[in-house]
């Protein structure tokens, strides 16, 4: 999946390796696609990560469900 499409998403030379983070923190949206698959819902996702909005945690699990392939 190419995060750096997804709106919130960005890569910043000598940040995180230049790995995709949510824009503004140091996390990578892959964890909170792990964490929701493996059964959190957007709250506890939220209280885990506070610095990420509820919001924004619906746009990554959005992005990320339209990458899915259509079966």
């Amino acid at each position: 999946m190419n995060w750096l499409e997804c709106d919130e998403v960005e890569a910043v030379p000598g940040k995180m390796g230049g790995r995709p983070v949510v824009k503004g923190t140091r996390i990578e949206p892959e964890t909170v696609i792990v964490d929701f698959e493996l059964g959190s819902p957007v709250e506890e996702i939220h209280d885990n990560f506070p610095t990420l909005s509820v919001a924004t945690i619906r746009k990554l699990l959005a992005f990320a469900d339209a990458q899915q392939p259509v079966h």
